[in-house]
This record gives C-alpha cells, sequence and structure tokens, in this order.
C-alpha cells in the first residue's frame, strides 16, 4: 500500500512562474501587484539562476533574492523557491567538464542549452549539494516561501546519459544488483552472439552498434539505471532542503518525462506532485488537428489521469497561457479565447488544485522567445490577462471541491518493467502504443472516466478493488508478484481484462519457454496456441460477440481453452484462424477475468465497458455530446460535476436532474448551450 502525499493544498488557488533576472528591478513591485488585481498569488522563481547565486566558484551572494523576496513579502506573494540545478554556469563546465552528459558517441553536450549536465558525475553532485545548501541555508526561513522546487524538468530534453561517469555509475548499480558476472551474462543472455563479459570493466552505457541494435536485457537495466539516477539526484536535493526549510512548506519537482519511476521519486524524495500541462502542442504547426485521431488538446487529459497516479491531488507548476515555440523548434498558434480557461479546468477536473501559468511576461531575450506568457513584450494588459481574471473568480466559485477526488469507474494497468520494455521492443511497443491510446479515447467519447493504476512494488490487491474493471493491455513482462496481486483482486470480486502477449517474458525481458499467457494461466485456464500480427495484406479481423462483429485490432493471440472453468465467449471471423477463440471469461472466485487474443480499439473497448457494466457511469444524470469531456470529483459527500466543450462550435447538454451552477449559484435543468471551449462546473444536489 502506497503511503500518502505529505502535502495538499488547502484551497485552489493560481500562480506564475516569474524570472527577476529578466526583469528590471522597478518592474517587481508592478508585476506582483498586477498578478494579486488578477488572481495570482504565488509564483516560482530562481530555477533557472545558479548565477546570481555562485557567479564564480565558492563565491557566493545572496543579495539579488533577498532583494525580490523583501519585495514578496512586502506585498504579500508567496514564493516556490527552484533549486538552479538545470543549468549549470559555464565557469562549472568550462573547469569540471566531467560533468557533461553526451550523446551516444561519446560527445558532450557543450554550453549554451540547458539539461547538459549528467547526474551520476560526482563533481557535479558535490557543486549541486553545495549550491543547493547555500540557498535553503540561506533563504529556508523566509516568511513568503511557501514550497521548493527540486530542478526542472527531470528527464526533460534528454532521459539517457552517455558519460564516463554515467558508465563508471551503471557498473556499481550492476554490481549491486547480480554481484556476479555469472548472474549477469545469464540475465543479459550474453551467449547470444557472443556478448558475454569477463571483467566489470568491459561493461558500458548503451554505445553506438551495427543497426543502432542493442541487447534489449542490458538496454532495460540501463533503463532501470537511469530512473535510479535520477531519482538518487532528487534525493540528494531534497535531504538537502528538508534541514532548512520551514515545515509547513512541501517539496515537489515539476515532471512528468521518460526513463523515470515517477512514482518511487514522488514517494521518496517529495511531499506533492507538479506537472507541466501544454494542450497547445496539439496545434503546433508540425501537427495535422484536422485528421488527427488522437482528441488534440483533449489527449493531455491521459497525462493529467497519469499524474493523478502519482499524487492525487497535484498541482500544475506550468499551465498553458499563450503559442508555444523556440527560436530554433516548435512553431504554434496562439490559444483561442476559452481555451485559457478550458485547459486550466481541465487540469482542476483532473485533481489539481494548484494552476501556475508559464509565464507571466513573455521573455524578449533567449531561446524561448516565442514561449508566449500572459503577457506580451509590451507588457500591456490583454484578453489572456483577462481571462486569467475570469479563471481566478471561477475558482474562487468552486473553491469549496479542493482537495476533492476523482472519480473513476475502471483503471488501465500499468508498471514501468513493461512501458520500458515497449520503448526498445519494437513489436511490444506498436501493440501498447495503439491500445492505450484506444482505451483513453473510447472512456473520453463514451464519457466514462478512467484511472491509470500502477502495479508498483507495494501495491496490493485492496488498492485494486477500488476498480471494479480492470485493463491490463498487453503486460508482455510478469513477475509472481504482480501475478499473485491480479489473482487476489479477480478472486475478491475484481474483473480483470488482458490483450494478447500477456506472460511472454520475465523480469529480464527474455521470453520464457512456457505458453502463454505464462505466470496468469492458472487463473484465465486458457492457452494461446498460436499468434501473428494482421498484415498489411490482410484484411480487418474481427471476432463475433454476442450476436455481433467486433474489432481485434492489430495482433491475434489465436487462444484455446486450457481448464474447466474457462467459457470461449468469442471466436475469430475470418483469415486462416477464423472459428478459432478469441475471448475467453473464466470465473475466479467472487471475480472474473477476460482474456482477449488482441489488441484494443475504441470499438472493442466500448463493448468491453457495456459487457462489464461500467459503461457511462453518469448518463442517468447528464447527457452530453462526444465533443465534451465529463469528470466527477467527489468531497465530504459532495458530487462536482465538470464538462468541458473541446470544439469550437456550441454544444448542447441535457442536464436529466436539477443541480447547481457553481459560477451563479442557479438552480438548472434541462437543456444548456456550452459556447464554443466554454467550461461548466456543477454540484449535483
Amino acid at each position: 500500500m502506497r503511503k500518502t502525499q505529505n502535502f495538499n493544498w488547502p484551497a485552489l488557488s493560481l500562480g506564475t512562474c516569474y524570472y527577476p533576472e529578466h526583469w528590471d528591478k522597478k518592474l517587481w513591485r508592478e508585476d506582483l501587484r498586477r498578478m494579486k488585481e488578477n488572481g495570482i498569488f504565488t509564483v516560482r522563481i530562481a530555477e533557472f539562476a545558479w548565477n546570481k547565486l555562485e557567479p564564480r566558484e565558492g563565491e557566493y551572494t545572496f543579495d539579488f533574492f533577498d532583494s525580490f523576496l523583501d519585495v514578496a513579502e512586502e506585498e504579500d506573494m508567496k514564493v516556490i523557491f527552484g533549486t538552479p540545478t538545470a543549468t549549470p554556469p559555464v565557469w562549472l563546465t568550462e573547469k569540471y567538464p566531467e560533468v557533461l552528459n553526451c550523446r551516444l558517441d561519446g560527445t558532450p553536450f557543450r554550453h549554451g542549452m540547458r539539461r547538459h549536465y549528467n547526474y551520476n558525475s560526482p563533481v557535479y553532485r558535490k557543486f549541486c549539494s553545495i549550491i543547493v545548501e547555500k540557498a535553503a541555508q540561506h533563504y529556508g526561513q523566509r516568511p513568503c516561501i511557501v514550497g521548493w522546487q527540486i530542478d526542472n524538468e527531470i528527464n526533460c530534453e534528454v532521459d539517457v546519459f552517455y558519460s564516463e561517469s554515467d558508465t563508471a555509475a551503471f557498473r556499481e548499480f550492476l554490481k549491486e544488483k547480480y554481484q556476479t558476472l555469472d548472474a549477469l551474462n545469464e540475465a543479459w543472455g550474453t551467449v547470444f552472439w557472443n556478448q558475454t563479459y569477463t571483467k566489470w570493466e568491459e561493461i558500458y552505457v548503451p554505445r553506438p552498434t551495427v543497426h543502432d541494435s542493442t541487447n534489449p536485457h542490458q538496454v532495460l537495466d540501463y533503463t532501470r539505471f537511469v530512473s535510479a539516477s535520477a531519482i538518487q539526484f532528487c534525493k540528494i536535493q531534497s535531504d538537502i532542503i528538508r534541514k532548512y526549510k520551514k515545515p509547513q512548506d512541501f517539496i515537489t519537482t515539476n515532471g512528468m518525462f521518460g526513463n523515470l519511476d515517477n512514482h518511487r521519486m514522488m514517494d521518496e524524495c517529495l511531499d506533492v506532485y507538479t506537472y507541466d500541462s501544454y494542450p497547445n502542442f496539439a496545434y503546433c504547426l508540425c501537427e495535422d488537428p484536422i485528421h488527427s485521431d488522437d482528441l488534440n488538446d483533449r489527449k493531455w487529459s491521459r497525462n493529467l489521469t497519469e499524474v493523478r497516479s502519482i499524487c492525487p491531488h497535484f498541482g500544475i507548476m506550468e499551465q498553458q497561457s499563450g503559442a508555444n515555440g523556440w527560436n530554433t523548434r516548435m512553431e504554434a498558434p496562439a490559444p483561442k479565447p476559452g481555451q485559457m480557461m478550458l485547459w486550466a479546468m481541465q487540469s482542476i477536473a483532473h485533481g489539481a488544485d494548484y494552476v501556475s501559468f508559464f509565464r507571466w511576461r513573455t521573455a524578449v531575450m533567449g531561446t524561448e522567445i516565442y514561449w508566449h506568457g500572459i503577457l506580451d513584450y509590451d507588457n500591456r494588459d490583454n484578453r489572456k490577462l483577462s481571462e486569467v481574471y475570469r479563471i481566478w473568480k471561477r475558482t474562487e466559485a468552486i473553491s469549496e471541491m479542493a482537495g476533492a477526488d476523482y472519480q473513476a469507474a475502471f483503471g488501465l494497468v500499468r508498471d514501468y518493467d513493461n512501458i520500458w520494455d515497449s520503448q526498445l521492443d519494437v513489436w511490444h511497443m506498436r501493440l501498447a502504443k495503439k491500445s492505450e491510446k484506444e482505451i483513453f479515447t473510447a472512456a473520453q467519447l463514451n464519457h466514462t472516466p478512467m484511472d491509470m493504476v500502477y502495479l508498483l512494488e507495494d501495491t496490493d490487491a485492496e488498492e485494486l478493488l477500488k476498480y471494479p474493471v480492470l485493463f491490463y493491455p498487453h503486460p508482455l513482462i510478469l513477475t509472481e508478484k504482480r501475478a499473485e496481486v491480479l489473482r487476489t483482486y479477480v478472486e475478491a470480486g475484481g474483473c480483470l481484462i488482458l490483450g494478447c502477449r500477456t506472460g511472454q517474458k520475465d523480469e529480464t525481458g527474455k521470453c520464457v519457454m512456457q505458453p502463454m499467457p505464462g505466470l496468469l494461466s492458472s487463473l484465465t485456464q486458457t492457452d494461446v496456441k498460436e499468434y501473428t500480427f494482421v498484415g498489411p495484406a490482410d484484411e480487418a479481423v474481427s471476432m463475433e460477440w454476442e450476436g455481433r462483429q467486433v474489432e481485434t485490432g492489430l495482433f491475434n493471440d489465436i487462444l484455446a481453452a486450457a481448464g474447466p472453468d474457462a467459457d470461449i465467449l468469442a471466436k475469430y471471423s475470418s483469415n486462416y484462424y477464423e472459428g478459432r477463440p478469441a475471448l475467453a471469461e473464466t470465473l475466479c472466485g467472487k471475480g472474473k477475468v477476460l482474456h482477449f487474443g488482441g489488441t484494443f480499439t475504441r470499438d472493442n473497448v466500448k463493448a468491453f465497458l457495456a459487457y462489464t457494466g461500467v459503461l457511462q457511469p453518469y448518463q442517468d444524470l447528464a447527457e452530453v455530446s462526444e465533443a465534451c469531456e465529463i469528470a466527477m470529483r467527489v468531497k465530504d459527500g459532495k458530487r462536482y460535476l465538470f464538462i468541458l466543450n473541446y470544439d469550437k462550435e456550441p454544444q448542447k447538454v441535457v442536464l436529466k436532474e436539477a443541480v447547481m451552477d457553481m459560477d451563479t449559484k442557479d438552480e438548472v435543468q434541462g437543456s444548456v448551450l456550452l459556447k464554443g471551449y466554454e467550461t461548466k462546473v456543477y454540484r449535483i444536489f
């Protein structure tokens, strides 16, 4: 059972990212006052300002941020202080080049961008520890500081590390894990293509190879190593900050990025988790939003669902406020009127109790000159600032629901072993990427809210049982522990839905020499006899289920009953395996397991949701078009219904019972017309 988060925001609140080092000091007080006039009462600062604290090695100065914090305290502005370790200063990288991260071929990344360091350089860890200690010791008791952000977007830009320091640390990681080279060689299958290691010094982080192909078992361990390194880097900082911060102040970092066990980082290092939400990426000039099938900006609800699995009541450290872009990449239009509100409410609907906009004013210099903030270069009031004001008034109107829990009808199960394996196994990637996207899409279009449920080391069946239905699409890697937790969940009354390729591999990523679904075979009482991609020369394959044809996706396991309790529900309708089992149901204890031989599509997911009785849990409350998302948050017995229109066109909503409009406090029932991009929050009587 995971521990609960250490910090919750007591009320809904707004903030912004501010860079006092970018602006004349004469602007500071005016900026803070304008923020407060528009509902912003917290700023994040300092995450890229190492030189303002240590302009030269060993020379520390605190005057600059003392001056700003003095103004913040005079203006009653709260501050989240960032550790500046995402951008090491040039004096450090020039004198100590071993702190630099490298490309796969060993070429160092040079000064001039950000995140050009590696987590495992002893020199960099020493300098980071010193600067964090100096900052926390000096500023930790400042009254205006309410929280600390560690680094910035850990594993953003790059989530692979190929420096000599990383190789040295990787060897130590492997020694601790395997103890002997014989054990490592067995786990990595190094007998294949004569890769056997005879000395620890022969092992490196991945390096250039023919076709850039690698030993998948080595890379799986390498990815685990990258995650562990990032978490250790984060923990070094959080441990230092805890010595100096005020008891009520929180520690966070802003995510969520790859090759990183964000759940473990949350549990070991942080008090609360924050996310950077940029739905306008869906409309960048390199995208095709008109012909997209991934729901465009609404797709960010999938990311927020994952964030909620890390930290149920999270914050948004950077919320889209303007067009995104650098001078070197990313071109995007400005958000349309109403989209700032839409995206802020998207975050709040999914569990955010703090929303901070990036950024207060658009930068006039540097790489991010086209990453627009609330204010533009001219510093005049504009429609974005007016929209922030309206968002503030909305948060005041719904402030009673701070801390409310998101209500999901079912869960999508994930685990880091399978996430990381799918990154390096293209067969696994194709299945996992498509199925997870389609499960989310089906949930959205059918107004059936979902959670993501991670199987972690301490996950138990009790945590799973809050969900009557769980999809575990393609768990190629299974462990005895996870299999037992899933069995206990089913026996206690849960419904588990498995897709093709279940149980193909062990924890090292090697294929097991037993019939799929491997460790879950005794639970499903099924056997995979054959399997195949549905090829480009094939017609789409369906199964006949309950009198209708249902899609089976892009890969098909051909099943067989292997026990007396397995009931074949559907059979394939075409291809060379026509008439053979595609879907089996097995009762176990108080629950059941559905073993599906295909991949998931929005069509068959809807059928599964209907069959298991969880489809559209709020249909008796509201009738909503596909263009709208619904979400429900619950607190102290009170329910709050969010309806978000992602379309530029008006959408009709039919409220089937009387509810209270949280903005106006009026009782409403019947037809309501949501304007383009409009959102509503209703309290259910």
